[in-house]
């Protein structure tokens, strides 16, 4: 029996099955809990001397989308052996994986190759209703969508001026960017949760890239896009990150694509952290905003704690400043064109 305190009580019987399917024993020689989570307990525990990563999630949804992605992704050495999952009891157990330090130069480059081998598995399923926690939100139609842009208008969360150009960006982007289930909407099995990077772990030979909750059948440019904010700096290192993920140099088509999903994921990350920092009330604007890339180097750096209120509302207003720089420039212009355009329009102005 499982006796460690650690362990609910209540979910003390599906533990010690899980030991018991997993390795033929029934308790755990140590336990270190990692993760407190609203959405999961996360435990480093030792069987037969090895460690192990042991997850109880206390969603209420059903697991079997996330346990069938991270399988794909475990076959596919995109993420650690998966040794045990119950969709009954909700638990799961996986290798552990020992990190390493992860320099970003090395990142920029086997990151996309990761990213290029998990958009090539067999599709996963589609994005479960009212679940998209993406920027390709935005690009979607219906009462969730137009109900979070009303109550982003109406709690005035950024000053009245601020919101409108917030919106009218936003307007343009949707107008133009693919939509979800549409004929280009280039859709592949995706993470879409890699805007943390503790989910993308390094263990000094491979990358290894965990919590599969949020996976599902997404636009390929989601993933590149929130990956690129926390390793790419320049121009320069953008190329060698679209060009690693592609196989070759982008053409003009991919790298208008890929950079109005860029926008696409400052806009979404600026209203959501805005408005879960600051309650859905006005934001907090008198402190100067950090430089877009300093701020996700001490986020890649582990220097950030983004369950913090505060933070949500700088991490916000980061995304918000990147935006409205990015967005005054000809080149958002031009990328609304070609994006509009598509691959063809694109190939034959090349």
């Amino acid at each position: 029996m499982i006796s460690q305190d650690l362990i609910p009580q209540e979910k003390s019987a599906a533990v010690t099955r899980a030991l018991r399917e997993a390795f033929g024993v029934t308790e755990f020689e140590d336990i270190r809990m990692i993760k407190n989570l609203a959405a999961s307990m996360v435990f480093r525990i030792v069987v037969r001397g090895l460690p192990f990563l042991l997850k109880i999630s206390t969603r209420t949804s059903d697991p079997r989308r996330h346990y069938s992605c991270m399988r794909a992704a475990a076959g596919a050495g995109l993420a650690p052996r998966v040794c045990y999952t119950s969709v009954e009891d909700r638990v799961s157990i996986e290798d552990f994986v020992e990190v390493a330090p992860f320099p970003v130069s090395d990142a920029l480059v086997r990151i996309p190759a990761a990213l290029r081998a998990l958009h090539a598995l067999p599709p996963f399923p589609e994005v479960p209703d009212g679940f998209d926690t993406t920027c390709m939100f935005l690009t979607g139609k219906g009462p969730a969508v137009d109900g979070f842009i009303q109550k982003f208008r109406a709690a005035s969360v950024l000053p009245e001026g601020e919101t409108a150009e917030l919106l009218a960006r936003y307007a343009q982007l949707a107008a133009v960017y693919p939509r979800r289930n549409a004929r280009d909407i280039d859709a592949v099995s995706s993470h879409n949760d890699l805007f943390k990077p503790d989910n993308i772990l390094f263990d000094g030979h491979r990358v290894w890239l965990v919590d599969w909750e949020a996976a599902f059948l997404n636009d390929r440019y989601a993933d590149l896009a929130v990956v690129a904010n926390l390793v790419v700096t320049n121009d320069a290192e953008q190329e060698v990150f679209l060009a690693e993920y592609f196989g070759k140099p982008p053409d003009a088509y991919q790298r208008a694509r890929f950079f109005l999903m860029q926008q696409l994921a400052h806009t979404f990350y600026a209203m959501a952290f805005l408005w879960l920092g600051s309650s859905g009330k006005p934001a907090d604007m008198s402190d100067q905003v950090p430089e877009f890339q300093d701020f996700h180097r001490r986020i890649w750096a582990g220097e950030v704690n983004l369950a913090e209120k505060d933070t949500k509302i700088v991490y916000g207003r980061v995304h918000w400043e990147r935006l409205k720089q990015n967005t005054r420039q000809a080149g958002f212009g031009e990328a609304l064109k070609i994006v509009s355009d598509g691959p063809a329009g694109s190939s034959a102005n090349s």
